[in-house]
C-alpha cells in the first residue's frame, strides 16, 4: 500500500489540495524546463504533472495556460480538477468546446487565465483568427499520441511555437505510440525535445501500483449463427474472384487481412488515376467487401441483433437517393438476403452475452465486489447489453454525443451524471463504447471486460487502466472461438509486449531519442517560426480493421490545372508574372471506398459556427474570410499559416471564399461538382446564381481529376455543365491539381485584388427567395435532369408549367434543345405510375 503523503504547498495550489508523490514532482521539474513528453501509467496522475508545471508558469512567467483534451466528457474533468486544485477564481478557468458560442469564447479568451478545450475548437478559433496564442506560457497536449496525420494537435503546435512569445509543451500520454519511430513522430509534430519516462517498475511508481490479472474466456458460436457468416462469406469470395480478374489480389479468401485490402485498394486507385474504367468498378467492387466484412465481423465478434440493426441500415441507405452501387448490390445478392432473414429469425443468446452476466455475476455477487466496466465496439452491441443484462444487474450504457441511426448519443451533461453516479454508487455496471477509454477519471473497478479484444496497443492499455489502482484488479476478454477475436487478440497482447518493451527501453534511451527528436524539432522549430508553405498532412495513421472502424478517403483527385486568368475580368495591365507562384503538390488522393467501419465514440468535438464573429485583433496582411464549412480541408488551416495572410471565419451566405469585396470562390471536388450537377435539393446552378448575383467577379473552383469519369455521366452532359457556367452565369471556372493548388490560387488571387488592385474584403450576398419564375424554373428543371437552360426554353414555348407536364411527345419535340430522349424521359417521368 502506498504511505500517505504529505501535502504540496506551492504559489497558486490549494494548500494540501495534493498530496506529495515524489516522481510526479521530477516529472513536473523537467517539464517545467523544457518541451517535455511525459509518459506514466494510466490513472497515476498526469494530469497533476501538468498542472505543477501550469501553475509554476503562471506565477513565474504570467500570460496564460491552455490544456487540449480530445473529448468533451475529459475537457470537463479536467476544468473541475484545476478548478479545485487551484487558488485562481473559477471564472478565469474556462472551457471550450463546441457548446460554447464562438463570439463567447473570443471574449472569454481575452479574460481567461487557463482555457481547457477540445482541440478541434481552438484549431477553428486559429483559423478564424478569433483568439492569438502569443500569451500563451504553457501548454498541454492531453493523450498527445493523437498528434499525427491531420489531427488538430499537429496544426496547434505548428501555430504556437510559431506566435508564442514564450512557448512551453507538455505532452501526456499512458501510452505514446507502438514504436520508437511512432514516438519520435508525436515528439517532431508537437515540437518535444525531452521525453520524461515512468514505468511500474520504478520504485517511486511502484507502491501506487497494484498487478492486474488479466484472462481471456473462449466462448463457441451457434451453428445458427456460424450459417449466416457462412452466407456472407460466399458472397465476399465472389466478390474477391472479381478483383482477382482485374488483377489486384491472389486471394479469394474471405479472411483476407486489412493489410490486403489496402494495397488492392492502392492498386484500384493506380488504375483510375490512369483512367482505366475497371478501377472505378473494382473500387466499388472494393467498397462491397468492406462492407459485408463489417457484416461477417459483427455477427462473428458482436451479436445477431448488431448485424440485424446493420443490415436494416444498409437497406435504407440503398433506397436512398444517391445510394452508392455498393449498397444497391449487396442488399440485392440472394446470399445476403438469405443472411439478413437469418438473422431476422434468429431467437437465441449470443454465448458472448451469456459469458458476460456469470462474470458479473462472480465479481459483483460471489466475489462482492462493488463496481465492473463492460467495453465494446459497437453501440448497438451496448444497448443489446443494457437490456439484456438489467434484468440481472443496475446497469447504464455510457456512449458518445453524436446521434446514430437508431441510437440517441448523451449529452455532455448526461455524460458526466453517469459518471458521478457511477463514482457515488449509484449503479453497479457501465457498459461503454471507446468514449471511456483515454483518461476519463472512470472510478476504480473490480472488473473490466472486453466484449472483444482490441486490436491495437494503445487502446488496449487505456481500458485496462480502468481497474488495478488501488488494489487487485481483473481484465478479462471475450473472444468467439475461430473468428477474427482470436487474431486481433494476439495482436494486442504482441504489440503490448512490445510497447512495454519499447517504454522501459524509452527510458534507458531518452538521451538517444532526446538527441534525434531534439535535432529534428529545431528544424521543425525553425519551420514553424518561419511560417508553413506547404499542405497539411493529409494522412492518418492506418489501423486494422475492427479499429474505430475503416476510415473513408476523400472525393478530390489530382487534376489538370489550368492558367487562372479568367479570374478577372480586366485586360492589358496583368502579364504572367502577376500570377507566378511557386508549384507545389496538392496530395490529395481519390477515393471512393464507404465507410465500413464500428461505431466511433470518440466524441471529437467540432464547431458548428454561425455568424460574424470577433477576431484576434490581427490587423495587417491580406485578408481570406473562409466558410467555416470550409474547415474539412487542409485549405484554410494552410492560408491562416501564411506570412502576410489573416483568414476570417464565418458562416458565408454564398460562396466558400471571399477574397475581395468582388472576387468570391465555390469550391468543389470533381466528385462535388458532379454529383451537385444531380442534386434536386439545392443544385450547383443555384448556388452560383447566388454568387453571381452577390459579387462581380465570381469563381468556381473545380478540384480534382477525373472530372469526366465520374458515377458513369456522359462527358458532354458535364461539358455542357461547365459551359452553361462559362456562358449563362458569367462564372470564371478555374481548374486546380488537389487542396494545396487550390491554396495557391487563392493566395495569389486575394493578394492580386487587395495589394495589386488595391481593393478591399467586403462579404455580401444572401440566399434569396427564388421568385415566381424561378421556382417555375426550378421544377421543370428537375424533371428527368433537364437543366435550367432546357427548362427555360420549354417554359417559354408552352407558358406554364401545368402545359410542360401535359405536353405529348411531339409537341416536345417542336422545342429547339429537346431531342427524342429528352422528350420521351419527360413523358416516362411525367406520366409512369407512382411505385
Amino acid at each position: 500500500m502506498a504511505t500517505e503523503a504529505a501535502g504540496i504547498d506551492r504559489p497558486l495550489l490549494v494548500d494540501d489540495f495534493l498530496q506529495e508523490r515524489r516522481y510526479q514532482l521530477q516529472l513536473a521539474a523537467s517539464a517545467a524546463d523544457e518541451h517535455t513528453l511525459v509518459c506514466l501509467p494510466t490513472g497515476l496522475g498526469k494530469t497533476t504533472v501538468s498542472l505543477l508545471v501550469t501553475a509554476e508558469r503562471l506565477h513565474e512567467a504570467g500570460g496564460k495556460a491552455l490544456f487540449l483534451a480530445p473529448t468533451k466528457p475529459l475537457v470537463q474533468q479536467h476544468a473541475d480538477f484545476y478548478r479545485e486544485a487551484l487558488s485562481i477564481p473559477d471564472d478565469e478557468i474556462v472551457v471550450f468546446t463546441g457548446d460554447v458560442k464562438p463570439d463567447d469564447r473570443a471574449a472569454l479568451w481575452a479574460d481567461a487565465r487557463i482555457v481547457i478545450a477540445t482541440p478541434q475548437v481552438v484549431e477553428n478559433d486559429l483559423v478564424g483568427n478569433r483568439i492569438s496564442l502569443r500569451d500563451v506560457t504553457h501548454l498541454t497536449f492531453d493523450e498527445c499520441h493523437r498528434a499525427t496525420g491531420d489531427y488538430a494537435y499537429v496544426y496547434i503546435a505548428e501555430r504556437y511555437h510559431a506566435d508564442a512569445a514564450d512557448p512551453l509543451v507538455t505532452g501526456m500520454s499512458a501510452s505514446p505510440g507502438g514504436d520508437t519511430e511512432e514516438i519520435e513522430t508525436v515528439c517532431e509534430n508537437l515540437g518535444l525535445s525531452n521525453v520524461e519516462v515512468m514505468t511500474e517498475d520504478d520504485a517511486d511508481v511502484d507502491e501506487y501500483t497494484h498487478d492486474t490479472d488479466v484472462q481471456w474466456e473462449q466462448v463457441t458460436l451457434p451453428d445458427e449463427v456460424l450459417e449466416i457468416r457462412d452466407a456472407l462469406n460466399e458472397v465476399i469470395t465472389d466478390r474477391l474472384e472479381k478483383l482477382k480478374s482485374l488483377g489486384v489480389t491472389n486471394t479469394t479468401n474471405p479472411d483476407l487481412s486489412q493489410k490486403d485490402l489496402n494495397a488492392m485498394r492502392g492498386k484500384l486507385k493506380k488504375m483510375m488515376d490512369n483512367d482505366q474504367s475497371d478501377g472505378y468498378k473494382g473500387m466499388s467492387t472494393h467498397a462491397e467487401v468492406m462492407k459485408l466484412r463489417r457484416a461477417t465481423e459483427l455477427v462473428e465478434t458482436q451479436s445477431v441483433e448488431s448485424v440485424r440493426r446493420y443490415f436494416e441500415r444498409q437497406r435504407e441507405a440503398a433506397r436512398s437517393s444517391g445510394a452508392s452501387k455498393a449498397s444497391q448490390r449487396m442488399v440485392a445478392d440472394p446470399k445476403v438476403r438469405e443472411a439478413m432473414r437469418k438473422t431476422e429469425s434468429f431467437d437465441g443468446l449470443h454465448p458472448k452475452f451469456s459469458k458476460a452476466r456469470i462474470l458479473l455475476a462472480e465479481t459483483l455477487g460471489i466475489n462482492e465486489g462493488e463496481r465492473a466496466i463492460l467495453f465494446t465496439e459497437s453501440r448497438d452491441t451496448a444497448e443489446a447489453l443494457v437490456e439484456f443484462l438489467s434484468a440481472s444487474f443496475d446497469v447504464r450504457k455510457f456512449v458518445g454525443q453524436g446521434d446514430k441511426e437508431g441510437s440517441d448519443g448523451m449529452s455532455q451533461k448526461q455524460q458526466q451524471e453517469t459518471l458521478d453516479e457511477f463514482k457515488a454508487g449509484a449503479f453497479e455496471v457501465l457498459v461503454s463504447t471507446s468514449v471511456a477509454e483515454e483518461g476519463l477519471d472512470v472510478p476504480e473497478v473490480d472488473l473490466v471486460c472486453f466484449y472483444e479484444p482490441v486490436p491495437t496497443a494503445i487502446r488496449s492499455i487505456q481500458r485496462k487502466g480502468r481497474t488495478g489502482r488501488q488494489a487487485e484488479g481483473k481484465v478479462v476478454v471475450l473472444m468467439a472461438e475461430d473468428t477474427r477475436d482470436e487474431a486481433f487478440f494476439w495482436i494486442s497482447r504482441r504489440r503490448e509486449k512490445k510497447m512495454a518493451s519499447q517504454l522501459a527501453e524509452l527510458k534507458e534511451a531518452t538521451d538517444d531519442i532526446e538527441e534525434t527528436v531534439g535535432d529534428d524539432g529545431q528544424a521543425g522549430l525553425d519551420a514553424f517560426a518561419g511560417g508553413s508553405d506547404g499542405a497539411d498532412d493529409a494522412g492518418a495513421d492506418a489501423g486494422v480493421a475492427g479499429d474505430e472502424g475503416t476510415a473513408t478517403e476523400g472525393d478530390t483527385a489530382d487534376g489538370d490545372a489550368t492558367e487562372g486568368d479568367a479570374a478577372d475580368g480586366d485586360t492589358g495591365d496583368a502579364g504572367l508574372t502577376d500570377f507566378a507562384a511557386e508549384a507545389r503538390a496538392g496530395g490529395d488522393e481519390a477515393g471512393d471506398a464507404e465507410e465500413s467501419g464500428a461505431d466511433d465514440d470518440s466524441t471529437d468535438d467540432g464547431s458548428a459556427d454561425d455568424g460574424v464573429v470577433a477576431t484576434a485583433g490581427v490587423d495587417e496582411g491580406v485578408e481570406v474570410v473562409v466558410d467555416q464549412r470550409e474547415l474539412d480541408s487542409s485549405i484554410a488551416k494552410d492560408l491562416s499559416t501564411r506570412d502576410g495572410l489573416v483568414t476570417r471565419l464565418e458562416t458565408l451566405a454564398v460562396g466558400d471564399y471571399v477574397l475581395s469585396d468582388r472576387v468570391a470562390v465555390e469550391r468543389k471536388s470533381a466528385a462535388d461538382f458532379v454529383d451537385s450537377m444531380l442534386d434536386a435539393d439545392r443544385s450547383m446552378f443555384e448556388q452560383v446564381g447566388e454568387l453571381s448575383r452577390a459579387y462581380a467577379r465570381p469563381v468556381m473552383v473545380v478540384e480534382g481529376t477525373n472530372l469526366y469519369g465520374q458515377r458513369d455521366i456522359d462527358p458532354n452532359a458535364i461539358r455542357g455543365a461547365l459551359a452553361s457556367l462559362a456562358v449563362d452565369f458569367d462564372v470564371s471556372v478555374l481548374r486546380t491539381e488537389g487542396e494545396g493548388d487550390t491554396t495557391e490560387l487563392l493566395a495569389t488571387i486575394a493578394k492580386r485584388e487587395q495589394e495589386t488592385r488595391d481593393r478591399e474584403v467586403s462579404v455580401h450576398g444572401e440566399k434569396t427567395t427564388k421568385t415566381r419564375a424561378e421556382q417555375q424554373e426550378y421544377v421543370v428543371s428537375s424533371i428527368a435532369d433537364i437543366g435550367p437552360v432546357t427548362a427555360r426554353t420549354l417554359l417559354e414555348h408552352f407558358g406554364t408549367v401545368e402545359a410542360v407536364m401535359t405536353a405529348p411527345e411531339d409537341d416536345l419535340l417542336e422545342v429547339g434543345g429537346v431531342g427524342p430522349v429528352t422528350a420521351e424521359r419527360i413523358r416516362e417521368v411525367v406520366g409512369s405510375e407512382y411505385e
